[in-house]
């Protein structure tokens, strides 16, 4: 077994294709592994949401990671567009959060506020009529709305088929349904098997494999600190004009796509490696969409999807070299922001590996915190 690649990509969902792009085009020998297909855990069923003023609303190193990453994706996306030649799905339409009573109002006023004083967000407070006004499929009951146009989304399944193209454009090489289960060092390098006995060495390993980071053969802390959340996501044809922002209410968000129809998520459960979907998790969300737009009760259903999303012991995710095992790079634990958050992960993690240049950002979010 010689060295096949400067760098090996355990994982193709949007984490681990964003930091093959990344590394190939900046002209790193990459191989990317995947258990299944291309974005087929977290990213299938991921509504794709661009709005860490909601995703991350308190101060901290989560929010200043999520502000950078959003910063930079007018020229991720448009970079993919050009590299991979397709078209991608990506809008700055603006996020709506709505209030139901007065006390979400409040609330929703106050952080308005908070957001235009201490980070210079163009945070808009909506009362009711004003909100309506804006997405006229709102309920005569609302209480107002907190408008935030610079939030977006980008279709995640389109963007995670985009990457692994113009990550093969720039010379990467892929092995999907490979299921790697062990990473151990090898000489100066790191070796990876696959569960079919298969063995691939690298001068780096980067752990991408979201939920699934604790089974392929790592002991250490930060591997067994991520664990699956199932999420619930349906697809709904829409009848008549969709909503133009993306909807957030306080049970589900609704997100309007370009070709009519728009995705309704997702639920939020701890049931391990189940990805079945579910009656009480359709009904849920399809009762929580009509609450916040009743029109949605004339919608067409199209499918349900789910994914589960990997979450962390304290909500943060793991990005940064591994501390008993050298060359191995840690990007994994993202939860619900993986979407979000895959344009800097792949610039710090490449900026690592490549320039030996560590962001201070990166302390927070260090693989040793466990």
């Amino acid at each position: 077994m010689g060295v096949t690649a400067d760098v090996i990509v355990i994982g193709a969902g949007i984490i681990g294709c964003s930091v093959a792009h990344q590394l190939a085009l900046k002209g790193a020998r990459v191989r990317l592994f995947e258990a299944r297909t291309v974005g087929a855990g977290a990213t299938h069923a991921s509504a794709g949401i661009l709005a860490p003023y909601i995703e991350a609303p308190e101060s901290g190193p989560l929010l200043d990671l999520a502000v950078r990453s959003l910063a930079a994706y007018e020229r991720f996306v448009s970079d993919v567009r050009q590299d991979a030649g397709v078209e991608i799905d990506y809008r700055i339409c603006g996020t709506m959060e709505v209030a139901p009573d007065a006390a979400a109002a409040d609330s929703l006023g106050r952080a308005a506020a908070r957001l235009a004083r201490t980070a210079n967000v163009a945070a808009e407070w909506l009362d009711p009529s004003a909100a309506r006004a804006i997405e006229p499929s709102l309920p005569r009951t609302l209480a107002g709305a907190l408008l935030i146009r610079e939030h977006g989304y980008v279709a995640a399944s389109q963007l995670a088929e985009a990457l692994t193209w113009a990550a093969l454009r720039h010379g990467a090489e892929l092995e999907t349904g490979r299921r790697i289960v062990s990473v151990r060092p090898s000489g100066s390098g790191v070796a990876v098997t696959a569960e079919d006995g298969a063995a691939w060495s690298a001068d780096r390993v980067v752990i991408a494999a979201g939920s699934w980071a604790a089974q392929i053969g790592l002991a250490e802390a930060a591997a067994r600190a991520v664990r699956p959340v199932r999420g619930q996501l349906l697809r709904l044809t829409w009848e008549g004009p969709p909503p133009v922002h993306i909807i957030w209410g306080p049970a589900c968000y609704i997100v309007p796509w370009t070709d009519g129809s728009v995705l309704v998520g997702a639920t939020v459960e701890d049931v391990g490696f189940d990805e079945r979907a579910t009656v009480a998790g359709v009904r849920d969300l399809l009762d929580a969409a009509c609450e916040i737009l009743p029109a949605a009760w004339r919608s067409t259903f199209h499918e349900a999807r789910v994914g589960l999303r990997p979450a962390t012991i304290d909500g943060l995710p793991i990005i940064g070299p591994s501390r008993q095992v050298p060359g191995v790079i840690y990007a994994t634990g993202h939860y619900r922001n993986g979407i979000l958050l895959a344009p800097i992960t792949a610039m710090l993690v490449s900026d690592l590996i490549l320039e030996d240049r560590r962001d201070p950002l990166l302390d927070f979010f260090r693989p040793d915190r466990f």
